[in-house]
């Protein structure tokens, strides 16, 4: 195997040691942009050595003007599967699909051409309309921001441009670059809310005997806590595969990671309950420091009149809300957020289609 190269960098260098002589040679003056965006893990810089088994190698996107492409683009395709070298620093440029794997690709040694390359030339509104349901001609509106998936959004904006004579990537990746002010409140309000509907069931389940659904509800409030870190350092919350991973990036998880840790650990309610009440006041204060609402109380306290400690997020969310003053967002349901804040299906977040029919619920008050 050749030495690891991330998928970033080894398209880039792809593009302009490769590519872009070839257009260069058959299409001088051709006007394109070129880059990496969208799917896959080279895309959010989590790629390592495993990740060149499947559907990784040398590859990017040539985005084209719609006349250009509607001209060239099948010329374009066979041109480079004919001059394209057979690998490229290292790795096979052919790529042959994978069985029972619609849309995988494994690179594959030949010697025959054409090759099977992956650089796809496409239009850019054609792409984001299939790769997010809008052509995003124009700013998204708050229905775009709240049904396309952060995982999306973050591997738009994650990607790598390395051309853009056309002038679009980079204002397309400036424009969707985090959510517009009060859309990110709505969005802080409704994580708040998530983590206030289950915080004291981690002691109730515990007290009666119940240890395993206990640990289960310690999870979800971890994972809810990350997501909410991740709003209040503005980033996207990726694919669950690189959750994790993206968190560990955060500015607040040296601090917080160890906790969550052993909160995920414990073999008792008790210990949970501390664990997760450490990072509670951790995550107000941490809402204290963005200076969105007047300051909230950071320490922990009885819930009721019951033995069990919580931050009561509601407190928060309705803060947040009440901060929100864009009338559209104000006219959304509360505590309801976007549509990766109320749905965990990859069989909704990953198809388009699918995940845009949910905004039919923002009708709803």
């Amino acid at each position: 195997m050749p030495e690891f190269i991330p998928g970033l960098e080894l398209a880039g260098l792809y593009y302009h040691e490769a590519v872009e002589p070839i257009l260069d040679s058959h299409y001088p003056g051709l006007v394109h942009s070129a880059g990496l965006i969208g799917g896959g893990s080279e895309v959010l810089g989590f790629d390592d050595a495993m990740s060149t088994d499947h559907s990784w190698g040398p590859r990017l996107l040539l985005f084209l003007s719609e006349p250009d492409h509607a001209r060239l683009a099948g010329d374009l395709h066979q041109t480079l599967a004919q001059e394209l070298p057979f690998s490229f620093r290292g790795y096979s440029t052919h790529f042959e699909a994978v069985p029972n794997e619609p849309g995988a690709v494994v690179p594959a040694e030949t010697d025959n051409r054409p090759i099977n390359h992956t650089v796809r030339s496409t239009v850019l509104s054609e792409y984001l309309l299939h790769y997010v349901g809008t052509p995003l001609e124009e700013k998204p509106t708050i229905l775009d921001w709240l049904t396309i998936p952060g995982q999306k959004l973050r591997s738009l904006v994650a990607g790598a441009v390395f051309h853009d004579g056309l002038g679009v990537l980079g204002p397309m990746q400036r424009k969707l670059a985090y959510y517009p002010h009060d859309v990110w409140l709505y969005l802080l309000s409704a994580q708040w809310r998530r983590i206030w509907q289950e915080e004291p069931f981690v002691g109730r389940a515990g007290s009666v005997g119940d240890e395993v659904g206990s640990a289960i509800i310690a999870a979800r409030l971890v994972r809810d806590l990350m997501q909410l870190c991740m709003l209040m350092e503005k980033q996207y919350v990726p694919y669950p595969k690189w959750f994790g991973s993206a968190f560990a990036q955060l500015d607040c998880a040296d601090r917080l990671a160890p906790i969550l840790q052993e909160a995920l650990a414990s073999t008792t309610w008790q210990d949970r309950e501390g664990y997760l009440c450490a990072a509670y006041e951790i995550a107000a204060t941490m809402h204290n420091d963005l200076g969105l609402t007047e300051p909230v109380q950071t320490k922990v306290r009885q819930f009721h009149d019951r033995p069990f400690r919580v931050i009561e997020g509601e407190e928060i969310a309705k803060a947040l809300w009440d901060a929100i003053r864009d009338p559209e967002v104000r006219a959304l349901p509360y505590g309801v957020g976007k549509i990766d804040q109320y749905v965990d299906s990859t069989d909704i977040l990953s198809y388009t289609e699918r995940s845009r029919r949910l905004g039919a619920l923002y009708s709803e008050r």
